[in-house]
């Protein structure tokens, strides 16, 4: 089963970024029910690693806070945008609890994750070079502010990957303070 960490986003925010998400040829859009912000990628692991990460992931202390979404932005691979993403505001809490996450999945074993932390919320996933619409695209909602949302647990989700879009399954929530 295919795992990874994250924070669940309230729904109404989730229609927020679905509102967004029209209008760029090339965009293969995230559903709603899907978007997220990711703390840990963890991939592939066996029923016996599922329980252990459930184990250490259970053990995470820390106090909820609040966030924003804001601004929007892309990634690239091989100078073609992969990753058509929301950012997040700075925020010290979430860094820390990102921290947590990672050194909770060291202790049992998992190597620590290459990537810098660059905590986002995709909206679509593309396969082309940057374009004018892109740019201009990003430009017109680079304004994009969400209400503070709350961070009151962290959630364990599978990933089944279909033909078309993945679907993620939350298989077990941790309450934050």
């Amino acid at each position: 089963m295919r795992l990874f960490v994250a924070l669940d986003l309230p729904w109404e925010i989730k229609e927020e970024l679905s509102e967004l998400s029209f209008n760029l040829i090339g965009a293969r859009w995230v559903p709603a029910d899907n978007f997220h912000l990711t703390l840990r990628f963890i991939g592939e692991a066996s029923r016996l690693q599922a329980e252990e990460i459930d184990l250490a992931l259970a053990t995470l202390r820390g106090r909820s806070f609040a966030f924003a979404l804001s601004g929007l932005g892309w990634f690239e691979k091989a100078g073609r945008v992969s990753t058509l993403w929301v950012g997040v505001e700075r925020n010290q809490d979430l860094a820390k609890l990102q921290a947590k996450v990672e050194s909770a999945l060291y202790r049992i074993g998992l190597p620590p994750d290459r990537r810098r932390f660059t905590p986002h919320v995709t909206l679509a996933r593309m396969d082309s070079p940057v374009t004018p619409a892109l740019t201009q695209f990003v430009q017109a909602h680079n304004l994009y502010r969400s209400a503070p949302i709350r961070a009151d647990s962290v959630t364990l989700f599978s990933s089944f990957l279909g033909k078309d879009q993945p679907t993620y399954t939350p298989e077990a929530e941790y309450a934050l303070g």
